[in-house]
């Protein structure tokens, strides 16, 4: 054993020195998205009345964010659909996410952007029980992302607004890359696909990745 008379002695030293025998769990829950829309207090007192407030029916996994009573139904140049969630708080602009399948029903283009960045984006309209808005921006398809705190980063190895690649098993698993990493004091750790990319690698709320970079 060398400089250790045991085993036992050498496991001492290495915990002693930080170490883990252990393998390490990098493991990270995914979050599915469907198409929803996010609205600003001027936007949402137009739809269903002023001073309107959204009614809460559960919370996401994301500090402070919920998923609404309230549902719109969005139009664009050749169709509708309708019964598409608000999740709340209310922001400063108004924003709709909605699936690649989602462009050819309302007609219309929309691109791969992550939540926030809405400069050059279409608009969209949005038809409530009081009123109905045209937005001139804010139409997109999300782009997949990890929310991660600054310490996940740190553990991952990764860093905030950094493209990985990720992994997933199982009979219809494999890598998607392109993934945005989203990395503050305020987020807990998930992966964000929508539905179209679940389906895809037929991945549920219960499944995890790892990033492959």
């Amino acid at each position: 054993m060398g400089k250790y008379d045991t085993l036992v002695d050498l496991l001492l030293e290495v915990i002693k020195e930080g170490g883990d025998t252990r393998e390490k769990d990098n493991s990270i829950p995914v979050g599915i998205s469907n198409r929803h829309i996010h609205l600003s207090q001027a936007d949402l007192d137009v739809l269903f009345g002023a001073g309107y407030q959204l009614t809460k029916t559960k919370d996401l996994s994301q500090p402070m964010q919920f998923a609404c009573q309230e549902t719109l139904t969005i139009c664009g140049p050749k169709g509708a659909i309708e019964k598409v969630r608000i999740l709340g708080p209310v922001r400063n602009e108004s924003q709709v996410e909605i699936l690649l399948a989602d462009c050819f029903k309302l007609g219309i283009t929309a691109p791969v952007r992550l939540s926030g960045d809405l400069q050059g984006t279409p608009g969209i309209t949005l038809v409530g029980p009081k009123g109905s808005v045209f937005l001139t921006k804010g139409l997109m398809i999300a782009q997949r992302h990890i929310h991660m705190s600054l310490e996940d980063a740190k553990r991952l190895d990764v860093s905030d607004g950094q493209k990985v690649t990720i992994q997933t098993d199982g009979l219809r698993g494999g890598t998607y890359t392109n993934v945005v990493v989203r990395a503050n004091n305020t987020s807990s750790l998930e992966c964000h696909i929508d539905t179209e990319e679940a389906n895809a690698m037929n991945l549920k709320s219960t499944s995890k990745i790892t990033i492959t970079k």
